[in-house]
């Protein structure tokens, strides 16, 4: 259930009918919320609402047992590894048994072995990647103490499926969800109103994403090294649609939230104007980023200092981007996009360590474009290995941007098609500052009218139903 088809829409009006005047409660409401988006993961694939359930209710009862178990450490920590191994093991067995049977296969060819016969076909289960990581977080903030086990299940059900952030993310923690789902304190109406407006603004996003994906579909799909203007059209392309599409799905959950009465932290904050490679992880996909701060990142560092060992930043983080390429997807191009992330970061952090007075001098004037440039130039090239099918369609397409395939023919249609790729990147990005940045414009005499059009605009040129791009992770 796409949340720009009809059908979405179709749903969303009832539900809040149903959420608004039929559940009074409390209780009622997130039974409501529960069976809702139980509803809503089904319209994907009835099969995994089990699993779904399943992994919450795990979790639950687990950091339910840690509660009880508080002045037991040992014990503790038994009840936090079965759930590590349990929710992992899910995850793998469902995201990566292809990608390694694939890999395994390929060397049995390559050494002259005869494959066996049969090959198991493992379905994804959609959004398994971000619901797994919130459920799981929860059991992890209970062993740390950060967080209290609930006594009753219903709260936390009712987060961990809670349909607007489901498939594609944020991936929201209990410690923001939870307190809301047992206040159910009204917001201000200056929050309904935003949310019509992310809601507009994502759907218009989504647009402009759509209309980018066919020059990028375009230029993945063929043979050989593209032109020069041709490589560098698609890669813009690419970078545009990646933005528009999953800033424009966080923006409409986010939006979708605020109208049910509950606030999602902001996902994107203007990435593409970051200075570094390390300010672009604290804009993109932020719920990720900390998560993998939180979780990977700095456990890794508290062990080296319990060990009383010198701390290897530069390790771990080099881990913990490769764990977030495996999580984007299983492929062997994720793996090696998460390995030059890592290189690229490190080499940020050496640098500004190295050279302390760099990191003041971008922040204004020529230096801070020139570093924008740069930033958004290597974001690019992460972004070739991130779409291509192959490590051959990478390379080829790294090729035409620095060599050249001949410039081919700068007809009229290439270069409008290359000039219309730059505005929808622009445009993307400017109205996301709008209802990120510009209070005035939400205060303004244009805003009805101007969400209108963004409305407007998205049912005219955006693919109808067209999916989401992280639905795949």
């Amino acid at each position: 259930m796409l949340f720009n088809s009809t059908l979405f829409i179709v749903f969303l009006l009832v539900f809040l009918g149903i959420y608004t005047f039929v559940a009074r409660t409390r209780d009622q409401k997130l039974i409501a919320i529960t069976v809702g988006s139980c509803i809503f993961y089904a319209g994907w694939d009835y099969r995994f609402v089990p699993l779904l359930l399943g992994t919450a209710v795990l979790d639950f009862f687990l950091a339910h047992e840690m509660e009880k178990q508080r002045e037991n450490r040992v014990a503790r920590k038994r009840l936090l590894v079965l759930s590590i191994v349990l929710n992992l093991g899910v995850l793998f067995f469902f995201k990566y048994t292809n990608f390694f049977l694939d890999s395994a296969y390929g060397l049995m060819d390559l050494f002259g072995m005869t494959r066996p016969t049969g090959f198991l076909e493992i379905a994804l289960p959609v959004g398994i990647s971000f619901y797994t990581f919130q459920s799981m977080s929860y059991t992890v903030d209970v062993y740390r103490g950060t967080l209290r086990a609930r006594e009753r299940p219903l709260e936390f059900l009712a987060g961990v499926s809670f349909f607007p952030h489901l498939v594609a993310g944020p991936i929201i923690r209990a410690s923001v969800l939870l307190p809301q789902f047992e206040a159910f304190a009204p917001l201000p109406w200056a929050a309904y109103r935003r949310g019509v407006m992310l809601i507009a603004i994502g759907l218009f996003n989504k647009a402009i994403a759509d209309m980018l994906g066919v020059v990028v579909d375009e230029m993945y799909a063929g043979q050989g090294p593209p032109t020069l203007l041709a490589a560098w059209t698609g890669t813009l392309a690419f970078a545009g649609q990646l933005y528009g599409d999953f800033c424009g799905y966080t923006d409409i959950a986010i939006g979708v939230a605020l109208l049910l009465g509950f606030e999602i932290p902001p996902n994107f904050d203007l990435p593409y104007l970051s200075t570094s490679p390390i300010e672009v992880w604290t804009r993109w996909h932020i719920s990720l980023s900390t998560w993998l701060r939180d979780y990977v990142y700095l456990p890794q560092m508290k062990r080296d200092f319990l060990a009383k060992r010198k701390p290897r930043p530069y390790r771990a983080l080099f881990i913990t981007i490769i764990l977030a390429g495996l999580w984007h997807g299983a492929s062997w191009t994720f793996v090696a996009w998460g390995l030059v992330q890592g290189t690229i970061l490190n080499a940020n952090h050496w640098l500004f360590k190295r050279y302390p007075k760099l990191k003041r001098t971008i922040v204004s004037g020529w230096p801070k474009l020139l570093a924008i440039g740069i930033t958004f130039y290597l974001w690019l090239l992460g972004g070739i290995m991130f779409r291509a099918p192959s490590f051959g369609r990478t390379l080829e397409v790294a090729k035409g941007m620095h060599l050249g395939n001949g410039l081919g023919a700068p007809t009229y249609s290439n270069l409008l098609t290359f000039g219309l790729v730059v505005l929808g990147l622009v445009t993307g990005h400017f109205v996301s500052w709008l209802s990120n940045r510009s209070t005035s414009f939400q205060t303004s005499k244009v805003f009805w009218p101007a969400l209108f059009l963004f409305t407007t605009f998205a049912m005219c040129f955006g693919g109808v139903s067209s999916s989401f791009v992280y639905f795949a992770f």
